[in-house]
């Protein structure tokens, strides 16, 4: 039985005007993605893969072409509904963690159901279960300068999970961890990936692309391959410090 199409992308251009000069991020993408996908999004500086993160995280919108997010139209969006869609669908991981510092981590993990406004009480039993599956039930009243890195990052991947997303976009997120953590941190994206949650990875190492399934690799604004990982990296789960 085929999957069901999680991103569905058609022709995508996105021009930036600065100035006098036409910058042209995206020329004409096509790409499609589907429920359960692990995708690794790479490319230099300047090669269009910011611009896509940007509009799959409906941070953004397209200056022609189309995009579909788990069946919806999204290139005409108004600014109020992006912002919707972004609350209810799309689960994001940032470099920096992007935690509040003065916040508790379950408090941290608790923000986007506030925004939804979701109860108090199942705010905090749905913030802790996604601590717990992150391996973090132990330490939800400490604040991020009371954690490691690598226990920050897992603060931000449960608030990415609590409005159970469609997808989880990572941007970069093992760039500020050492070797040990990223691998652990990847550890916990395959387990994600394999209970079926759909992951979109943007990254500038090529080691960490390999925990992927499948890598698409952006240049001068266009994708010049989109290939499964022949050599998968595994994040063994009995290795990674759950």
């Amino acid at each position: 039985m085929k999957r069901q199409s999680v991103i569905r992308i058609q022709e995508l251009k996105k021009t930036y005007q600065i100035g006098d000069q036409e910058i042209h991020a995206l020329r004409g993408v096509n790409l499609e993605m589907e429920e359960g996908d692990f995708t690794a999004i790479m490319g230099p500086s300047g090669s269009g893969k910011s611009s896509m993160m940007n509009v799959i995280g409906c941070l953004d919108k397209p200056s022609s072409g189309e995009f579909y997010l788990d069946g919806h139209p999204i290139s005409e969006a108004s600014d109020d509904e992006l912002a919707a869609i972004r609350n209810r669908k799309i689960g994001f991981v940032f470099q920096n963690f992007n935690l509040l510092p003065r916040t508790s981590a379950v408090e941290n993990v608790e923000l986007p159901l506030l925004y939804a406004g979701i109860p108090a009480k199942e705010r905090r039993e749905r913030a802790i279960r996604a601590l717990e599956s992150v391996g973090l039930g132990q330490r939800l009243h400490n604040k991020p300068n009371e954690l490691s890195g690598g226990q920050q990052q897992r603060v931000s991947i449960a608030r990415a999970l609590v409005n159970d997303p469609v997808i989880l976009l990572a941007d970069e997120p093992t760039g500020a961890l050492d070797t040990k953590t990223s691998i652990e941190i990847m550890g916990i994206f395959q387990k994600l990936n394999e209970e079926g949650k759909t992951i979109i990875l943007v990254t500038h190492e090529p080691d960490i692309s390999e925990y992927a399934k499948r890598v698409v690799m952006f240049r001068d604004g266009q994708i010049v391959s989109n290939e499964s990982v022949s050599h998968r990296r595994s994040a063994k789960l009995e290795e990674v410090e759950l």
